[in-house]
């Protein structure tokens, strides 16, 4: 059943699949495309593969791993994650073939870095692609707060786009240093004091204690977390997170709001944004869209809500802001 899910997966990503082989994409979502179980990544040479059955099967992996591997017959090595493992290594990931998974992959002109067994998730997030192009794009010049950075890619971006100072700041020591492995990769200075490993709540009002302002903010949560310094909750709390944010940016510059929550709709988010836009001190730029082999083709199954007018549930906005006290 799913191997011709797979073999239209495949065909429809062939401008993915080409040489050099440095870059990451989706290969296969099967949430959309017909089989929920599995989401399949590909990571320079590595295939990653997500497994989100309630009982794992595994001769349907090696199945699946067989096939992949006589279609895409230039990968060397794979990974397995399990979401329903049953140690902590199973949910970071477990080696299935090679001898090591890569450390790097290459994204518009930029090296990112990676360790796909560090976490859950596999270091680097492919839904954010076209916010990177973007920062690369529209940071020059521009001094930039990467608000709950993971391993920094956003941040990267916008060092990659000139940026005039960049500062990374996330509760985890191990992902900023893997930030700081993606500035080693191309050549970006190391300055201690821009990798700030901190909750994000008193990290923010240390900035703001300080009357530190911004070009660009970046605010780009997780769907939940909580800590005894405060709450971050997507489904409930989006306005009062860019609400903490939003007195570090200039008059004139730009937040970043991402929503990755699956159960807020698009309409749902849009209202949100649209009623901190009332005072006048913001205003809705543009949304970015969600590359198109991270969202699927061939839809089979649908979103769990309707992200409309976003294009998946990673709802991604640029506001404008204008400052009160100019």
């Amino acid at each position: 059943m799913i191997l011709p899910l797979l073999d239209q997966a495949i065909a429809s990503r062939a401008h993915l699949l080409e040489p050099p082989h440095e870059t990451a994409f989706r290969l296969f979502n099967g949430f959309i495309e017909g089989y929920p179980d599995l989401v399949l990544d590909v990571y320079g040479g590595t295939l990653v593969i997500h497994d989100y059955a309630e009982k794992p099967d595994p001769a349907l992996i090696r199945e699946v791993v067989n096939y992949i591997c006589a279609a895409i017959n230039w990968l060397r090595a794979g990974i397995i994650k399990t979401r329903n493992g049953k140690s902590p290594e199973e949910t970071r990931g477990i080696l299935l073939f090679g001898d090591k998974p890569d450390r790097k992959i290459r994204e518009h002109g930029v090296w990112y870095a990676l360790n796909l067994t560090l976490n859950r998730d596999a270091s680097f997030y492919l839904d954010t692609r076209n916010l990177r192009k973007w920062l690369i794009e529209h940071a020059r010049g521009k001094t930039v707060l990467n608000t709950f950075a993971y391993t920094g890619s956003l941040g990267a971006a916008a060092m990659a786009g000139g940026a005039e100072r960049v500062i990374q700041t996330d509760r985890s020591r191990a992902f900023l240093a893997l930030a700081k492995e993606t500035y080693s990769l191309n050549g970006f200075p190391i300055h201690k004091a821009d990798f700030l490993a901190a909750d994000f709540f008193p990290a923010v009002a240390r900035f703001k204690a300080a009357q530190q302002l911004f070009d660009i903010v970046l605010l780009d949560p997780p769907f939940f977390s909580t800590t005894s310094r405060g709450k971050v909750d997507l489904v409930h709390e989006s306005a009062r997170l860019i609400n903490k944010v939003r007195p570090l940016v200039k008059n004139g510059g730009t937040l970043v709001a991402i929503n990755n929550a699956l159960f807020v709709s698009g309409k749902e988010y849009m209202q949100t944004l649209e009623e901190l836009c009332k005072d006048g001190y913001l205003t809705i730029r543009e949304l970015i869209p969600v590359p198109q082999d991270f969202i699927g083709y061939h839809a089979v199954g649908a979103p769990v809500a309707d992200p409309a007018p976003f294009n998946h549930s990673t709802k991604i906005a640029v506001l404008d802001v204008r400052r009160k006290d100019t």
